[in-house]
C-alpha cells in the first residue's frame, strides 16, 4: 500500500541499489580510506590539546593552528598543486602528517609549546592540501567515490575521538605513546592509493588538461541533472555529481570581472538563508568544545575518571558521535528550518558556560548528554544545509553555491578559535577565584 511503512523501505532500498549499482568495491573502500585518515589526524590532534599545552594555554590555539593552515592552503593550492602528480602528493602527504605526529610525541613536556605547534601546522597542511587532491581524484572515479570519500570523513571525527579515548583511557598508553601510534596512521594512505586503488581511470584521464571537462560531456551530465525530481534530492546528496569537483577549475572566456561580480551577488544571496546558520552553529560548538569543556569539571569522585585530563577527550568523543549519527541521518530525515537548531547551539553555548560560572548542573552525565545532543545539532545544520542548497538553487549555480557556503564552516571554526583562547582562560580564573582550582591540575603531556 502507498504510504505504508513496507512501501516507503522498499523505495528507500531501491534507491540504495540505485545508488551503489556497478559500484568498484575498490574504489569505494581507497575513497572511504582517504577520508578517513586526511581527516583523521586532525581530530586526534583536537582531542589531545589538552594534553599538548596543558591548563596554562588556551586550547583555542591549538584549534587555530589546527584548522588556519588547511584553510588556507585551500585558498592558494588549487592555482598550482594539479601540476604535481597524484603519486607524489600521496607520499607528500603521508610524510609531512606522519612529520607532525612524530614532532608532537617527541617533544618533551618542558620544550616550547611552539614546537608542538609546528608539529600541528604540519599535519594541518597536509590535511587541506589532501582534501584538494582526492576531491580532484575523484573526476577520474565518479560519483560513488566522491560519496565514499564524503563518508569516510564524516568517520574520522568519530573514529579519531575514539582512538585517543581508547588509548589512554582503555589501553593505558601515555600520551606519547598514543601519538605515537597516531603517527603511522597515514601508512594506510599510501597502501589504499598504490594497492588498493585502480589506477586504470587515472592513467586513461591523464590526457584531459588542468582539470577540464568535454564540453559535449558537461552538457549531457548538466540534463541528466536537471532531469531528476526534487523527491530524490537525498539520492543526489548521497551521491553528488563529480563536474562539482572537476568544473571548479574550468577556463572559459566569460570576462573575469563580470564573473566575479555576478559570484559576489550570489554569494550575498546564500548568505541569510545558508551561510548564517552554518557558520552561527560553527562558531558556537567549537567555542565550546575549545573553549567551555576544558572548564566543565566535576571533583573526580562523583565521576567516571581517575584523572581530570580524562574529561575532556571524553568530551570529544561524544560530541564526533553525535556528529557522525546526525550526518548519516540524512536519508532518514530532512531539517528544512537551519535557524532553528543553530539557535539551540547558541543555547547550548550560554547554558555550559553559564554552569562554567555557576555550577548548577548536579552530575558530569548530564554534560555528556548536553555534549552528545550539541554534536546532533552540528552535523545536522552541515549535513542539512547542503542537501536544502541542492533543492533550492538552480542547476547553474549550484556548484559555486556548494562551494561558497562551505566557506562558513572553515570561517565558523576560525573565529571559535580566537573566542576559545581568550574564554577558556578567563573561564579558568574565574573558577580558580571561586575554589575550584581543577582546571589547573591539568599537566602537559
Amino acid at each position: 500500500m502507498p504510504g505504508s511503512p513496507s512501501s516507503s523501505w522498499a523505495l528507500y532500498r531501491a534507491r540504495l541499489a540505485s545508488i551503489f549499482q556497478n559500484a568498484d568495491a575498490s574504489v569505494l573502500v581507497a575513497f572511504w580510506l582517504f577520508g578517513l585518515i586526511n581527516n583523521v589526524l586532525y581530530v586526534i590532534i583536537l582531542s589531545a590539546a589538552q594534553d599538548l599545552v596543558g591548563s596554562d594555554v588556551p586550547k583555542g590555539l591549538v584549534l587555530l593552528a589546527d584548522v588556519l593552515p588547511s584553510f588556507l592552503t585551500k585558498l592558494i593550492a588549487p592555482y598550482f598543486i594539479h601540476k604535481v602528480p597524484y603519486w607524489l602528493r600521496v607520499i607528500a602527504f603521508v610524510s609531512a602528517s606522519s612529520l607532525g605526529m612524530f614532532m608532537l610525541a617527541l617533544t618533551p613536556p618542558e620544550k616550547s609549546v611552539g614546537v608542538k605547534m609546528a608539529g600541528v601546522i604540519f599535519a594541518s597542511l597536509s590535511s587541506g592540501a589532501g582534501e584538494l587532491s582526492f576531491l580532484g581524484l575523484t573526476h577520474y572515479y565518479g560519483h560513488m567515490s566522491l560519496a565514499a570519500w564524503g563518508s569516510g570523513t564524516g568517520a574520522a571525527g568519530l573514529v579519531g575521538a575514539g582512538l585517543y579515548v581508547m588509548f589512554t583511557d582503555w589501553i593505558g598508553f601515555s600520551v606519547r605513546h598514543s601519538l605515537l601510534a597516531s603517527a603511522f596512521l597515514p601508512v594506510i594512505m599510501l597502501i589504499s592509493f598504490f594497492l588498493i586503488l585502480p589506477r586504470g581511470p587515472l592513467r586513461r584521464g591523464k590526457g584531459a588538461k588542468d582539470y577540464q571537462i568535454d564540453p559535449d560531456q558537461r552538457l549531457e551530465r548538466a540534463s541528466n541533472e536537471d532531469d531528476l525530481p526534487t523527491a530524490n534530492v537525498t539520492s543526489s546528496l548521497l551521491a553528488p555529481e563529480p563536474r562539482a569537483v572537476s568544473t571548479a577549475l574550468e577556463t572559459d572566456n566569460t570576462d573575469a570581472l563580470s564573473k566575479l561580480g555576478a559570484n559576489v551577488r550570489r554569494a550575498r544571496s546564500l548568505f541569510l538563508p545558508y551561510m548564517l546558520p552554518l557558520l552561527l552553529v560553527y562558531v558556537a560548538e567549537y567555542t565550546i568544545n575549545q573553549g567551555v569543556s576544558p572548564t566543565l569539571l566535576f571533583p573526580l569522585e562523583s565521576t567516571p575518571f581517575r584523572e581530570y585530563r580524562d574529561f575532556y577527550p571524553m568530551y570529544g568523543f561524544l560530541y564526533q558521535l553525535g556528529v557522525f549519527i546526525s550526518r548519516s541521518s540524512i536519508a532518514f530525515m530532512r531539517i528544512k528550518h537551519l535557524y532553528l537548531p543553530s539557535l539551540l547551539q547558541v543555547g547550548n553555548l550560554a547554558l555550559l558556560t553559564l554552569h562554567a560560572l555557576l555550577p548548577f548542573i548536579p552530575s558530569v552525565y548530564i554534560v555528556f548528554i548536553i555534549i552528545f545532543w550539541e554534536g546532533l545539532l552540528g552535523g545536522a545544520v552541515y549535513v542539512n544545509t547542503f542537501a536544502e542548497i541542492m533543492q533550492n538553487v538552480p542547476t547553474s549555480e549550484r556548484e559555486f553555491s556548494l562551494g561558497a557556503t562551505s566557506v562558513s564552516d572553515s570561517g565558523g571554526i576560525c573565529i571559535a578559535s580566537f573566542i576559545s583562547m581568550a574564554m577558556e582562560v578567563r573561564l579558568c580564573n574565574w573558577q580558580v577565584q571561586h575554589g575550584r582550582d581543577w582546571c589547573k591540575k591539568i599537566q602537559v603531556s
